[in-house]
C-alpha cells in the first residue's frame, strides 16, 4: 500500500518534543523525509531522528531559531543539502507564557511574536522560494487560545490571533502558486510542555477537561494525524481554512 506522503520532503520547525514531535514522526511514517528543527533541545530533536530512522524513515536535525532571520536561512539551507527539495512546511515552533496583566512586560511580548508570528512569515517566505511548480503545503499551529479568551494569556492568544490572520492572507496570495496555507488549532494537549508548566494534574487540566466532549486532553498523534491530512493530496481543496483539533472544546 502506497504512503501519502512518499518522496516528499517536509520541514517542521520546533520538532524536536510534544506536537512538533509527534507531526514530524506522522509525516515521516507516509513517507517524507523531514527536517526536525530545534531551537535548544538537540538531544531531543536526535532522539525523534533516532526513532524515524529505526522505522525505516529519512529524518535530520536542524537547529535554528525560527525568530532569527539569518538562522531561518541557514534551516532551509541546510535542509536543501539533506534533501534537494521541499513540499511541505509545517510551522510549530512557539512559546507562551501565561501570567495577568499586571505582569506582561515588553520584552516578553517580543518573545512571544518574534517567535509565534515572525517565525512563520521567515519561515513560509523561504519555503515558498523551493515549493515545486505543482505547489506545497504550509501548516501553521494554531491554538485554541487565539478564538477563547483564557485568564493569563495576553500575548500568548494574540500571537496564536495574529497566525490565523497570516494563514488567510498567506493561502490568498500563494493560491496563484498552488500553494496550500491552512491551520490547525489544538485545543489541550499532553506533552512534555504542558508537564513542565504544571498544567497536568493541576486545576486547569481538570477544567480543560470538563469542557471538552470527548472528555480527555488530546496527545501529540491526535493532532499529528490531521497535519498529515492537510500536507498530503487528500486535502488538495482545502486552503485559508482552520481546523480546530480539540475534542469538542469551545
Amino acid at each position: 500500500m502506497s504512503k501519502l506522503l512518499q518522496g516528499k520532503v517536509a520541514i517542521v520547525t520546533g520538532a524536536s518534543k510534544g506536537i512538533g514531535a509527534g507531526i514530524a514522526k506522522a509525516l515521516a511514517a507516509q513517507g517524507a523525509s523531514v527536517v526536525v528543527n530545534y531551537a535548544s533541545s538537540k538531544s531531543s530533536a536526535d532522539a525523534v531522528v533516532a526513532e524515524i530512522t529505526k522505522a525505516g524513515g529519512k529524518a535530520v536535525a536542524v537547529q535554528g531559531s525560527v525568530a532569527k532571520e539569518a538562522e531561518v536561512k541557514r534551516l532551509f539551507a541546510e535542509s536543501d543539502e539533506a534533501f534537494g527539495r521541499l513540499d511541505i512546511l509545517v510551522n510549530n515552533a512557539g512559546v507562551y507564557q501565561f501570567g495577568a496583566l499586571e505582569d506582561v512586560t515588553e520584552s516578553e511580548f517580543h518573545r512571544q511574536f518574534d517567535t509565534n508570528v515572525l517565525g512563520p512569515i521567515l519561515a513560509t517566505r523561504e519555503a515558498v522560494k523551493r515549493f515545486p511548480l505543482e505547489g506545497g503545503s504550509v501548516i501553521n499551529v494554531s491554538s485554541i487560545a487565539s478564538e477563547k479568551g483564557l485568564p493569563g494569556a495576553t500575548i500568548y492568544g494574540a500571537t496564536k490571533g495574529a497566525l490565523d490572520q497570516v494563514t488567510r492572507t498567506h493561502a490568498i496570495e500563494l493560491a496563484p502558486r498552488k500553494i496550500r496555507v491552512n491551520t490547525i488549532a489544538p485545543g489541550g494537549v499532553e506533552t512534555e510542555g504542558t508537564h513542565s508548566a504544571g498544567i497536568i494534574g493541576s486545576d486547569m487540566e481538570t477544567q480543560m477537561i470538563a469542557g471538552t466532549p470527548l472528555g480527555r486532553m488530546g496527545q501529540p498523534d491526535d493532532v499529528a494525524d490531521v497535519a498529515v491530512f492537510l500536507a498530503s493530496d487528500a486535502s488538495r481543496w482545502i486552503t485559508g481554512d482552520r481546523i480546530r483539533v480539540a475534542g469538542g472544546f469551545r
